[in-house]
């Protein structure tokens, strides 16, 4: 299994995951014509696509979800709710071949097993994903709201994870966002910041293959300041990467987790 971020931030979201030939697509926040070209550069194309999972309704994560079912044919899992927000927003009425799923439930896609996972972020009805493949097991858990009952565990049965790391406290409380955002973004519907992403791998004791710290403010974070944080939470032998605001990250290759010692690469 690997997995390559294609953009994620406030300014779109979309992750690639491959997994014994099955191709998809975690999110669809940038345009199709961005997320082809980054696809081809990959060696793949729209096309060869199986499915988009779709975690809310967001803007930064579905603004081509519309082209890529209508034009493309691709299937898009969604919950009828996301659904329901998404076809009151104009250029996404009338969208073909949604698949719908429960908030909770799991999902076959081929030889592929997505779990779903209910967050608490403001949307109507938001998951996260988990992705298994041959005993492999895949976290893509962004826009969590807060750290929930259940998701220490979720986190715990991981090999590698794509993991929210939204902002530092000091600068949220000391930057320029009005107080009204500052208290969504710390609220429980809003986002995890860089302590909390750290006390939540801390907690599972795991050394996983590797975390993607994702998600990162680009006005109340920075990518040295999330690796810094977590390195003084967790430790040092873990294996960390940022997934890029404006551009792609690596080809990430899921792994079994240790319990202990250094995984080779990473961000140091």
């Amino acid at each position: 299994m690997k997995a390559i971020s294609l953009q994620s931030g406030s300014n779109g979201n979309c992750i690639y995951v491959e997994a014994s030939g099955v191709r998809l697509l975690v999110d669809a926040g940038i345009s199709a014509r961005e997320t082809g070209r980054r696809l081809e550069y990959l060696g793949c194309k729209i096309s060869d696509i199986h499915a988009v999972l779709v975690s809310h309704e967001h803007v930064d994560h579905t603004s081509s979800v519309g082209t890529l079912c209508n034009r493309y044919g691709i299937p898009a899992y969604m919950t009828p709710a996301t659904e329901e927000a998404l076809c009151r927003k104009a250029g996404c009425r009338c969208l073909s071949h949604v698949r719908h799923f429960s908030s909770g439930s799991s999902l076959a896609i081929g030889p592929v097993k997505v779990e779903t996972i209910p967050t608490s972020h403001d949307a109507v009805d938001g998951n996260a994903f988990v992705i298994e493949d041959q005993g492999l097991r895949l976290g893509v858990l962004t826009d969590l709201g807060h750290v929930f009952g259940g998701l220490e565990k979720v986190v715990g049965s991981l090999d590698a994870l794509f993991l929210e790391s939204n902002y530092d406290p000091g600068m949220l409380k000391n930057g320029c966002y009005p107080a009204f955002l500052k208290r969504r973004i710390a609220g429980p519907g809003g986002h995890i910041s860089n302590d909390e992403s750290a006390r939540l791998i801390s907690a599972t004791g795991k050394t996983y293959s590797w975390v993607c710290l994702a998600h990162l403010s680009q006005a109340n974070n920075t990518p040295e300041l999330a690796v810094a944080t977590h390195m003084g939470i967790v430790g040092s032998s873990q294996s960390y990467h940022v997934a890029p605001r404006n551009g792609m990250g690596e080809e990430l290759v899921v792994r079994k987790a240790v319990e202990a010692g250094r995984i080779d690469g990473g961000f140091r």
